[in-house]
């Protein structure tokens, strides 16, 4: 919440998706990912184990996106995750002037990434989701296979159990 919203007593439509995004970023922290999954544990790594369990929520909130409600927190948490990379890039030294472009590499990367993990996981197809990985998660640095069957396999479960959830306890975090 900004120091001007705080003044005035606005608050942030966007905090109701925090527990939501703050739970992501839990789960793209999880050490599976750096340990079996053997995502590089760097800032990339760390973007793209985030992005992935990203994608697999925005892509379970998609199941209801009929309702406006869902559609706009839907929303919010992709801003959540825009806010964070500003932060974590300026964080890193990247100047204001570069913030932009790199902050549109990403959604753009994030809208890549949602076509290829959304085709895969509705395909069921093990080998689909592990090209897809190999690609965007790893993109495409030599790993072991059992790695990426590995990731696959997380990412995959993962998916499975935010489909039997209701979307209001995705929404609040509680996955």
């Amino acid at each position: 919440m900004s120091f001007l919203s705080r003044i005035f007593g606005r608050s942030d439509p966007r905090e109701a998706a925090r527990p939501c995004y703050e739970r992501i970023v839990q789960h793209g922290r999880d050490p599976f990912w750096y340990l079996d999954g053997q995502v590089a544990d760097s800032v990339d790594g760390r973007f793209e184990a985030v992005c992935t369990v990203l994608c697999a929520v925005l892509l379970r909130l998609e199941d209801d996106d009929t309702d406006k409600a869902v559609r706009q927190f839907s929303v919010h948490v992709a801003e959540l995750f825009v806010d964070d990379m500003d932060g974590q890039l300026r964080q890193n030294g990247v100047g204001d002037l570069i913030v932009g472009k790199h902050i549109g590499k990403m959604m753009s990367a994030l809208g890549g990434r949602l076509g290829a993990y959304r085709a895969a996981l509705a395909a069921g197809d093990g080998p689909q989701l592990e090209q897809a990985l190999r690609r965007n998660l790893y993109r495409d640095a030599p790993v072991a296979d059992d790695a990426v069957a590995a990731s696959a396999g997380h990412l995959a479960s993962l998916y499975a159990r935010l489909r039997t959830l209701l979307v209001q306890k995705v929404m609040q975090g509680e996955f």
